[in-house]
């Protein structure tokens, strides 16, 4: 990610302001009023919008099963836990479903613990243990003869994740009888990453403005921040970060952590922690300091008495996130320090409040004369060991940055002594932004069911970010958040699947990609079984349609300069080669790809033998990474006979005919989606098989220049020259009329 801020876009969705649906609840304490059946739905209410059931069947049952509440106690958590489940049951069952502290009727849904609860604590469940901290149990048993559904824990925030896990079953139409459900998170730290900065724009955003109000904070807090956390909190999310890597040192002073302490306010009942960037420089920014040097003691004061104010505004407090010493960013570098000493002093700061700090490992620099993609291996490996023990290390799912396809990072499984936690980007700044539709579990579960090697076959990388691998207790995993202040949350409608996609899979990362879309097309959408099976169909296929269109058969970082949006192949001039295409691709009239065995830059010897040996050897790399770590000519044959040249071009074939298909689908479902969002959904989806036939032309009339061969008859020819397609420029707020003349 290069320093780029995106300015307000000109475009806004196809909805109506006029017809939004009305703001869930505005407290824990009272569910918010009953909608219009003809309500015009806009993308608002996300995967949680209790939409009445239509099954009679199940709608009987459900009656039967969950007619009140029965809670002992309250609590902030437990509160909120009630409230959700008094929206939600009030309005899946089209009844009223109201809240008893005393007695208990038939069909009641208890809630609590065994320390907040006598009816939890006399039934003395079985998993309450294998919960954990932040686990729920939800069993189906009799309590004083009569029927109840049990939602118990071991602490309150797990009653809440139990409550929206039953309202999840019953917005996908599962049985809800004879319930024995035990589940906990596979990872402790679930958090959104937001590169919000403090003037609300947002950095790789593409769904409007910071949802955070700085100006208004901490008098004004709308609704809309606590149905952030109520999101967050369906998912099991537990953590954000609400700055941006690219820091500003003021977020650390006085007028803002009064506003940061509004928002934990609001998200504490939710169990979503707050987090800060910290800007390595900003003893000397806001601290009057000459140094920021990690060793010096006056510096190292300066970090704990900042850190003890923080706590003070903010008693739970989850850590810092740091980026220091990349992209222009200070860091201990600067003062010929390591990474290790910069985190340390972070690290001691918070660690008397139970703070973390998570350090990013996307680290690079022009001034090294060695492979881009080698360079966080080499700084943190020989780190390993040196952390605090409150310190994460922050590692992106591959080595480049985010590429709709790349090899795992082989940081993972490489610091056995250090926590490893992962770093995925929700926002799709390489694959289409808010404008394609791109599912992207499949890329995240493609990524952790990764071998590594690191203790023999089968140490995946999910398994070194859970910390099972290493017997790790400290485990974490962020994602790079999609969300603005558009209406819908992420700019398009489908780019909600990601953010749902990436807390489930936080939660427990052995879920499958098709299962996931499965839920939340029943929640955000239908649960007409035929509209699900092709939606599910086109989610499932889009990850793929997108490499194939933009960086197949391994190739990256081809996107157009800064903004990254659309194609750009030929740019050679981006002020330092790994700002430039051309360095990554290195195609020329013998062939293309990028060599990183032992006769190129030897990116392979950083993974464990097995794997090395894999991608060292063309004959067993998979075509899917070829031309990231070899280099072939354009007419060598490959595993299907063509030759590359011709496997090229039918690939990027490939991927406007996925996007044709996903057209087709999608208009199929027609009746059974609101036609609001259907309408909005087929615009999306017409703009971007558009603009998969501009990244198809562009990039094989550009490769065509070098290989000198002819485009297969067989397929669509582009319908320009390569001068046509370098004269195309769509701004970064991509103003669509100019980008669709093409066609």
């Amino acid at each position: 990610m290069r320093p780029f801020v995106l300015s307000p876009r000109g475009r806004r969705l196809s909805f109506s302001l006029a017809a939004c649906c009305a703001l869930l609840g505005a407290t824990p304490a009272a569910p918010a009023p009953e909608r219009r059946a003809a309500e015009v739905e806009d993308g608002y209410d996300l995967w949680l919008r209790y939409r009445p059931i239509a099954d009679a069947v199940r709608l009987a049952e459900y009656r039967a099963a969950f007619a009140s509440i029965f809670v002992e106690t309250t609590s902030p958590t437990l509160d909120a836990a009630r409230a959700e489940l008094e929206r939600g049951l009030t309005r899946l069952l089209a009844r009223s479903v109201t809240t008893t502290g005393s007695v208990m009727s038939d069909g009641a849904v208890v809630l609590g613990t065994p320390a907040t609860s006598k009816v939890v604590a006399s039934l003395r469940l079985a998993g309450l243990k294998q919960a954990g901290d932040e686990g729920f149990v939800i069993r189906t048993t009799a309590v004083g003869g009569r029927r109840a559904t049990v939602i118990a824990a071991n602490h309150d925030i797990g009653v809440l994740y139990g409550a929206f896990y039953l309202l999840r079953q019953l917005q996908t139409l599962r049985p809800a009888s004879n319930l024995a459900i035990v589940s906990a998170p596979k990872i402790k730290l679930r958090m959104l990453d937001h590169w919000d900065n403090l003037d609300r724009s947002v950095e790789r955003g593409y769904a409007g403005k910071s949802l955070w109000d700085w100006t208004h904070l901490p008098d004004s807090l709308p609704d809309r921040y606590r149905d952030y956390a109520r999101a967050n909190a369906s998912l099991g999310i537990n953590g954000a970060a609400i700055t941006n890597v690219n820091a500003n040192a003021r977020v650390l002073t006085p007028e803002y952590l009064k506003k940061v302490a509004a928002l934990a306010g609001v998200f504490r009942p939710y169990g979503v922690k707050v987090f800060l960037t910290a800007r390595f420089s900003a003893p000397i920014e806001i601290g009057g300091l000459k140094t920021a040097d990690p060793l010096d003691s006056t510096v190292r004061v300066w970090w704990k008495t900042k850190a003890d104010e923080i706590y003070r505004y903010v008693p739970d407090f989850g850590g810092f996130l740091v980026k220091a010493n990349s992209e222009g960013q200070p860091g201990p570098q600067d003062y010929k320090r390591t990474h290790a000493d910069g985190a340390n002093m972070l690290a001691d700061a918070v660690a008397p409040h139970g703070g973390i700090v998570m350090w990013r490992a996307f680290v690079y620099s022009n001034e090294v004369p060695t492979d881009r993609v080698k360079q966080a291996y080499d700084e943190f490996k020989p780190l390993d060991g040196k952390f605090r023990e409150n310190v994460y290390v922050q590692v992106k799912n591959g080595p480049l940055d985010f590429q709709p396809r790349e090899p795992f990072s082989p940081l993972f499984g490489a610091m056995p002594k250090t926590p490893v936690m992962m770093e995925f980007q929700i926002t799709k700044e390489y694959l289409g932004q808010d404008t394609h539709l791109v599912y992207l579990a499949p890329l995240f579960r493609e990524v952790l069911n990764a071998d590594t090697y690191a203790a023999g076959k089968g140490s995946t990388v999910a398994k070194v970010i859970d910390g099972s691998l290493y017997k790790q207790a400290r485990t974490g995993i962020a994602g790079v958040s999609n969300i603005g202040d558009d209406r819908n949350w992420t700019g398009s409608q489908f780019n909600q699947a990601n953010w749902y996609a990436f807390g489930r899979l936080a939660w427990d990362h052995t879920l499958s990609p098709s299962a996931i879309a499965d839920e939340w097309i029943r929640m955000t959408f239908t649960n007409d079984a035929a509209a699900v099976a092709k939606i599910r169909g086109m989610m499932l296929t889009s990850r793929e349609a997108v490499v194939n269109y933009m960086t197949p058969l391994g190739l990256a970082h081809i996107m157009a300069t800064g903004h990254h949006y659309g194609p750009g192949p030929w740019v050679s001039n981006a002020g330092r080669p790994d700002w430039s295409p051309t360095y990554y691709h290195r195609a020329d009239t013998i062939g293309i790809g990028f060599d990183r065995t032992a006769t190129g830059s030897n990116a392979v010897e950083q993974y464990f033998p097995p794997v090395r040996a894999r991608y060292a050897s063309r004959a067993t790399t998979p075509d899917s990474l070829l031309l990231w770590f070899h280099r072939v000519r354009w007419d060598e044959k490959l595993k299907s006979g063509r030759t590359l040249w011709d496997e090229l071009a039918a690939h990027y074939s490939a991927g406007v005919d996925s996007v044709r298909s996903m057209r087709r689908t999608w208009d199929s479902v027609k009746g059974s989606i609101d036609a609001d969002r259907f309408a909005d959904v087929q615009n999306f989806l017409r703009i971007q098989e558009r603009e998969a036939m501009w990244w198809r032309d562009a990039a094989i009339t550009y490769f065509q220049s070098f290989s000198r061969r002819l485009i297969p008859a067989n397929l669509e020819q582009p319908a320009h020259d390569l001068a046509f397609y370098r004269s195309l420029r769509c701004p970064p707020n991509r103003d669509k009329p100019r980008c669709e003349q093409i066609y």
